[in-house]
């Protein structure tokens, strides 16, 4: 089975294979693959319709787009005319919506099949696990006793387990990249503001637009770094006008031409034993191959300062959307840390003159097993002790509160076959240099 979008769009486009074929045998094994419990609907006669379709184009000669009879998956967060939008909250078990979210409408026009829905955790309100009272508890593909990350975990275990070619998801609190590296994925958080939200909602009134988006983003899930570039380029640019909307070329086509920031660990968020050798591993490699490596934090960059900002902006946001906003904060504090949000992005902007990205855990452990425990009562078991559960937003954190590119991607097994993911964080605005590096590094 090939499993990129982009190897997969290349052979309907050349004849190779139909449409049909490769959207029938994925809702088959959609069918077959309820034990991980990660699409929670279908739309298979929309599908094999949109199939058929795309093969005639094909077959007619017909100029297609980059995704041209790819079938693949969104996240259950996202309006698609004809399927529920759940948010995995039983107050919403029945709508179903009747137009399209801009990301959905955008792949749709490239030539990609939603085939249907992947599971989220109740209101998107997890980064560690997904399960709600609807549809249930979405397990790792690679060790079902254990989480797929969250709140895009029904996505990344879709992929990994060969259940989808290509999953759209979104990313408050690392919930693109978390199960994106639990599952052993890639998964991109784009530069914040890039892709448009409408139609990222719960059921009700179309939302307004928002002025705030440096926090909540969507972005692309796959099995290559290919592919997030293919997703990203069909799915940015603004609402208006986003036909003239190109991403900005990477700075470096050779690995070697890199110039790469790293740090490993941090007392904040310990990396685990095995997540440590697997990143030593990668930047060792780095090193064979000539990369120029500049270890340590930037300056001007207190990680424990900057992940405590990233807190206070989660408070604010949900304050803003609708949260108990009333005694969150006084406007002095307010202005305060949106001053000190600012600082970090210009902090984080001087380095990348002279650094091209930036390495370092997207976790500090692999994924871990199910725990039903109250939130605040969650630990995780490493190979140093316990750990808390929130320490998995330490390193997620900073790219999360500057609004910077970051993608996850996977760089090793550990001896258990769990999937370690690197997290590679790029300048503002410059996602594909991010992309090139994850690409090339892939080999």
């Amino acid at each position: 089975m090939t499993h990129t979008a982009t190897e997969i769009a290349a052979r309907i486009r050349a004849g190779e294979v139909t449409s049909t074929e490769v959207t029938e045998q994925l809702l088959a094994r959609i069918a077959a693959g309820t034990q991980v419990n990660t699409v929670i609907e279908t739309r298979t006669e929309f599908a094999l319709q949109a199939a058929a379709e795309a093969d005639a184009a094909v077959a007619a000669g017909r100029d297609v787009g980059p995704l041209h009879g790819v079938p693949m998956t969104v996240k259950d967060c996202f309006n698609v005319a004809g399927l529920h939008t759940t948010w995995g909250n039983p107050a919403f078990a029945d709508y179903v919506a009747d137009w399209d979210a801009t990301v959905v409408a955008r792949l749709q026009r490239a030539g990609a099949i939603i085939v249907g829905k992947s599971n989220v955790h109740t209101m998107l309100a997890d980064f560690g696990m997904t399960s709600n009272e609807i549809h249930g508890r979405t397990v790792n593909p690679h060790d079902p006793t254990r989480t797929p990350g969250g709140s895009s975990g029904g996505g990344a275990a879709a992929l990994a387990a060969g259940l989808s070619y290509l999953e759209y998801g979104s990313d408050l609190v690392g919930s693109i990249r978390l199960p994106a590296a639990y599952c052993g994925v890639y998964g991109l958080r784009p530069t914040a503001g890039v892709v448009p939200l409408t139609g990222f909602q719960p059921p009700g009134p179309r939302g307004l637009p928002s002025e705030l988006p440096n926090l909540s983003t969507v972005g692309p899930l796959a099995n290559s770094a290919a592919d997030l570039r293919v997703a990203l380029e069909v799915t940015g640019g603004p609402e208006a006008g986003a036909m003239s909307w190109r991403l900005t070329p990477s700075r470096h086509t050779r690995l070697a031409d890199f110039r790469v920031g790293v740090v490993l660990d941090d007392e904040q968020a310990p990396v685990s034993a095995e997540v440590g050798a697997a990143l030593s591993d990668t930047v060792d490699q780095l090193s064979r191959q000539g990369v120029k490596l500049v270890e340590g934090w930037p300056d001007g960059v207190r990680p424990k300062d900057q992940a405590a900002a990233f807190g206070f902006q989660v408070g604010l946001f949900f304050a803003l959307h609708g949260g108990s906003g009333g005694s969150f904060a006084d406007l002095a504090e307010v202005v305060e840390q949106e001053r000190r949000r600012m600082a970090a992005r210009a902090a984080w902007q001087q380095y990348f003159g002279d650094v091209d990205v930036f390495l370092c855990p997207t976790s500090f452990t692999t994924a871990f097993p199910h725990d039903d425990r109250p939130f605040d009562e969650r630990t995780i078991m490493t190979s140093y002790g316990e750990q808390r559960y929130d320490a998995q937003v330490f390193w997620i954190a900073h790219a999360s509160l500057t609004g910077l590119p970051a993608l996850s991607m996977p760089v090793a097994r550990t001896a258990d076959g769990l999937p370690v993911g690197a997290q590679v964080i790029g300048p503002w605005h410059e996602d594909d240099t991010a992309i090139t590096f994850a690409e090339l590094l892939a080999g």
